[in-house]
């Protein structure tokens, strides 16, 4: 697991208090395009309630079928369906009868209300049984509201959330114009996944699809951030739309859930320093990226240290922010404002939504003031801004409020992902990860040390090349 961090300040002013930002790139081990990847497990929740007349469902079924046969029979797959109750139609396990299973898919036909909770936990219980260890994808598809069963929004989350802490990562898809996206999004949160959108059956079968190469080419699972307590942190944040929580002991824990071959997620940082007394360079904290190798189970950890230096106060009011880190900043609150202005949409306020939006778009930094990557992305944030702003006040408010809350659910998941390149079926026994991090810190010189396993020795190599990252 690759991992770096860039501060928009590495010098903080002595006796002070202070705080800084710290842009991390995270990303995950290669497979090797000629070893066979291991089997994965996939469990579908499908709601087929009376509303998914109409395409709805036979969309869905289309999607799901072309899924089964991009499978290997080493896989597991399985399909719970639910209206007033759930079904297991499909018991997850590997896929030795293909036909059989495409003939049960195909049977499928709408029933009536939508007891979200009974399927979604029952499609957990599937996946936790056909995983075990190694955990498997939960993927649930609803078109719209949970009007029988559980529908609070935070105890699906936390239904998800403890399916997450035992190997079963969650991810929605909205479907249609009338599914509560607040629920749904609380459902990926809670599962470390993301929260999909397509309002037609074309558009739910290419991510339907798309979900199913990213599962084939993961890499690493069950990813974690934590960032722990101590002297010099005076507090932390994630600044944007990823979901964290604390531990008992004060740690912050960020969910990344699962990553394909190559995969980058890029996330921010705001860590308050309190005053420090004496000049030199200061460990604030280190950030700990845990994760496990799907191939083999072991868990590996990497650290990387986070310093500044505390320098005399007449010296620090000199320093000039990176604008790689706040043009981060500003895509991040971006994020947030599209959330906030989804909100908006759902208790009616146009008005307000649409300024949400516009304060957000005029926030951002010119496109030509960032480098390559960075002014590419500030101009389609600019121009999607732009484009919910006008939607906010003419378009239908349902359809716009789920293309925002969709546009900013995971985006730190979402921008590092392209086209993954799926290695070939089955399984294998491969070497373990390098574990190399380069964990250059811009301003400090720093290389963290190797990933480190959870079980077998431990092994370091030194840096081949210290130089800053930028």
């Amino acid at each position: 697991m690759h991992l770096s961090a860039l501060l928009d300040f590495d010098v903080v002013p002595l006796d002070t208090d202070d705080a800084v930002s710290v842009l991390i790139d995270i990303t995950a081990p290669e497979r090797e395009a000629d070893t066979e990847r291991p089997p994965a497990t996939l469990q579908i929740v499908l709601d087929r309630s009376g509303s998914m007349g109409g395409g709805r469902l036979t969309g869905a079924v289309t999607a799901l079928v072309g899924l089964v046969d991009r499978l290997a029979p080493t896989d597991n797959f399985g399909l719970v369906s639910f209206d007033t109750q759930a079904v297991v139609e499909v018991p997850t396990g590997p896929l030795t009868d293909k036909e059989a299973v495409r003939r049960r898919i195909r049977g499928l036909v709408p029933g009536g209300g939508t007891d979200l909770s009974s399927g979604l936990l029952r499609g957990i219980q599937e996946a936790r049984r056909a995983g075990g260890d190694r955990g498997g994808t939960l993927l649930l598809i609803s078109d719209g509201h949970a009007n029988h069963g559980v529908t609070d929004h935070d105890l699906l989350r936390q239904v998800t959330a403890d399916a997450y802490g035992h190997g079963v990562t969650t991810t929605t898809l909205g479907y249609g114009l009338g599914y509560d996206e607040a629920l749904l999004g609380a459902v990926a949160d809670g599962g470390a996944g993301s929260a999909l959108f397509a309002e037609d059956p074309d558009t739910a079968g290419g991510l339907i699809a798309q979900e199913a190469e990213y599962l084939l080419a993961k890499s690493a699972q069950a990813a974690s951030l934590k960032v722990p307590p101590g002297p010099h942190v005076k507090g932390v944040s994630v600044v944007g739309e990823m979901p964290s929580s604390r531990l008992p002991d004060g740690t912050l824990m960020v969910e990344l859930g699962d990553f394909y071959s190559g995969e980058t997620r890029r996330l921010l940082l705001r860590v308050e320093v309190p005053g420090v007394a004496a000049l030199g360079t200061v460990t604030v904290t280190t950030l700990d990226v845990s994760y496990v190798d799907p191939a083999t189970m072991t868990t590996y950890t990497a650290s990387l240290p986070i310093t500044v230096n505390v320098v005399p106060g007449d010296e620090a009011r000199d320093r000039s922010p990176r604008p790689e880190v706040r043009t981060e900043e500003a895509l991040q609150r971006a994020q947030t404002a599209k959330r906030e202005a989804s909100e908006a949409l759902r208790r009616g306020d146009r008005k307000s939504a649409a300024e949400i939006l516009d304060r957000a778009r005029g926030d951002l930094p010119r496109p030509s003031s960032a480098p390559g990557a960075a002014s590419a992305e500030l101009s389609a944030q600019a121009e999607e801004l732009g484009r919910m702003s006008a939607m906010a006040r003419t378009d239908d408010a349902s359809r716009t409020s789920k293309s925002l809350y969709s546009s900013q659910s995971g985006y730190s998941r979402k921008r590092g992902r392209h086209q993954p390149q799926t290695p070939p079926e089955g399984p294998r026994t491969p070497p373990p990860p390098s574990g190399e991090i380069r964990g250059q810190q811009t301003g400090s010189d720093l290389y963290s040390p190797d990933a480190r396993p959870s079980r077998g020795r431990r092994r370091r190599r030194p840096p081949e090349d210290p130089q800053q990252e930028s």
